[in-house]
């Protein structure tokens, strides 16, 4: 029987290696940035053509190479930033494995030029797939230059499930800011087909962030420090009033490092405990430095997931940092006996009366076991509760299901009166026919939303709603470069933006029947869901930026609802085409039927 196993070519193992490290554009990015941060550059340039997919160059002035180390570069595990196995657990740089350049390589068409500072003359190196093309001198300034073009050209099942022009260029935006906030003593730019995203000079960490994410965030921004012998936190912490309702701002560092570490997320969340607005998250950009024996970045091909030797002790440190940040600045609430009290204390008269005591009214007739009609006096609230609920339609709802067990529109049924119960401001509750029904009440007036915006944007008519005091925000240039590309969608969703220079926008209109008052907060939600969604072949851009724009105008979570308010809701929802589900195919609508209730009481 002749043998079956065999070696593979090099080109294939790379391919397969390139499947694990580079799996989209911004990766290729990632690594090519890191290199040149290796490589000490103080100036370091980023160009990208159609999101990446057609040209990615990367420029700096590092140290560069030789003719001997370019060759060798594009090795496999061809590196020089360690010899021997313990070096794992001393790592101070980026990149250490050698499959980056060798990973590109098999899977696009690169050029490197490079140049030492001592050297006359460069070398150009072209590979494509590779296959070694070219290797030979040239002139080119000192430091290295890399284009990756066509990536994926000889792997077009990888190509064609690369997501949208949209969905890639915020992927390279994401991964250009973990290592810019990481290094903000080197100059950074970012251009992408010919536009200027950033322009990053060398400077302090707290205007850098500036500088990534807008003036506006620097007012926000709550200093961190705390030194142990364990690790040193430092960065900043976003002040509670100002946590938004997406994610986005959200990073941690280690040696300089970006990491994805949702353990320490809960440390920090655990700090903001009872003084956070409902479903707001923190924003934090928080580094720590920590002996690099102690730490473990070789777990992952990306190395982002570090694994810590003590994660319990830092997550403890960590939590206590923040309170004290917080607490600092007086933004956890705290006892002061200094101040005057603010309860006022009746106290004896100079004529010697006392104050009269406090007076309840009561009915001391009252029998609570009498059926008989009792008039007493209530709260206003009460008497405005039930009048809302006898002026109500005189009917109940019950649902009928379909094959599935999926509610359908109700229908009408014998009774008085419908009645709903709002449960912990987030649900809405009716009794039906055959149990009880629990609507989600964001999820309800995002599916209500949705068929609205879609339906203005199919139909070229938008509902706006003019505000008379026109209100200005600033942008940071990337949320900026996305508002420009879908603003003409936002002009049919019912949205008035006027461009005001400098990554600054006037909002002068905003969407009709939105939950939201506030039109930047809104914009901010919508383009924070609108880069988070990922499109797919089924759902085109106007169902994306719909759903994008119906989550941000939704009412919140914690809304109290009136009677009429939580009736229209239902009866709007029941009109829609698919009340059953949310844009994002989460479930609107849950029946508790009278058999599972029953069960409770077993």
């Amino acid at each position: 029987m002749p043998d079956v196993i065999k070696l593979l070519p090099d080109s294939v193992a790379n391919q397969i290696a390139a499947g694990e490290v580079i799996q989209r554009p911004a990766s290729v990015v990632k690594e090519l940035v890191e290199n040149s941060v290796d490589s000490g550059g103080k100036y370091i340039r980023v160009i990208i053509k159609d999101s990446g997919k057609t040209l990615i160059q990367v420029i700096d002035d590092g140290t560069g190479m030789s003719e001997t180390d370019a060759r060798l570069s594009f090795e496999r595990h061809a590196t020089s930033k360690i010899t021997t196995a313990n070096d794992l657990f001393a790592i101070k740089t980026k990149g250490f494995r050698g499959e980056a350049l060798a990973s590109i390589a098999a899977v696009a068409m690169v050029e490197l030029k490079t140049r030492k500072e001592d050297s006359e003359t460069g070398t150009i190196i072209s590979i494509s797939g590779s296959r070694v093309e070219v290797q030979e001198p040239c002139s080119c300034p000192s430091g290295s230059s890399f284009s990756v073009k066509n990536l994926f050209f000889n792997i077009p099942a990888r190509r064609k499930f690369l997501k949208s022009d949209n969905t890639e260029t915020r992927h390279i935006v994401s991964e250009f800011q973990k290592i810019v906030l990481a290094h903000p003593g080197i100059r950074f730019s970012l251009h992408h087909n010919d536009n200027e995203i950033y322009n990053l000079p060398a400077t302090n960490l707290r205007q850098r962030i500036v500088s990534v994410f807008g003036k506006q965030i620097n007012q926000d921004l709550i200093t961190l420090s705390t030194d142990t012998s364990l690790i040193s936190i430092k960065g900043f912490i976003g002040k509670p009033e100002n946590a938004k309702r997406t994610y986005g701002e959200q990073f941690f560092f280690v040696n300089d490092r970006f990491m994805k570490h949702p353990y320490f997320h809960k440390a920090v969340a655990e700090a903001y405990q009872n003084i956070l607005p409902l479903e707001a998250i923190p924003s934090y950009f928080i580094f720590m430095e920590a002996d690099p024996g102690s730490i473990d970045i070789n777990i992952h091909p990306t190395k982002t997931e570090i694994k810590f030797e003590d994660e319990r002790a830092i997550w403890q440190i960590l939590m206590a940092s923040v309170r004290e940040a917080l607490g600092r600045f007086n933004i956890v609430p705290s006892l002061d006996f200094e101040n005057e009290a603010l309860i006022d204390i009746p106290v004896r008269s100079s004529s010697g009366i006392l104050p009269p005591p406090p007076s309840i009214e009561i009915n001391p007739r009252f029998n609570p076991f009498s059926n008989e009609e009792q008039t007493f006096s209530r709260p206003g609230f009460i008497d405005r509760f039930e009048r809302e609920n006898t002026n109500n339609w005189e009917r109940l709802y019950s649902t009928i299901e379909n094959e599935e067990g999926i509610p359908a529109i109700p229908e009408k049924i014998t009774g008085n009166t419908r009645k709903f119960f709002q449960v912990k401001n987030k649900y809405i509750v009716c009794p039906v026919k055959s149990g009880l029904m629990i609507i989600d009440q964001k999820r309800a007036h995002e599916r209500i939303l949705f068929e609205k915006f879609l339906d203005s944007l199919s139909n070229n008519l938008p509902i706006s709603q003019t505000d008379m005091f026109p209100v200005t925000a600033e942008l940071n240039p990337a949320d900026y470069f996305i508002l420009k590309e879908i603003e003409d969608d936002l002009n049919l969703l019912g949205f008035r933006i006027q461009n005001a220079g400098e990554n600054r926008i006037i909002i002068n209109g905003r969407p009709a029947g939105s939950g939201l008052t506030d039109p930047v907060e809104m914009l901010e939600i919508l383009l924070e869901d609108y880069k988070n969604t990922e499109s797919d072949l089924l759902s085109g851009a106007r169902e994306k930026i719909a759903s994008s724009m119906s989550a941000a105008a939704a009412i919140a979570y914690g809304k109290i609802l009136a009677q009429n308010e939580m009736e229209e809701l239902f009866d709007t929802l029941f009109s829609c085409r698919e009340p059953n589900y949310s844009p994002t195919g989460k479930a609107v609508i849950n029946i508790i039927n009278l058999e599972e209730i029953d069960k409770k009481f077993k």
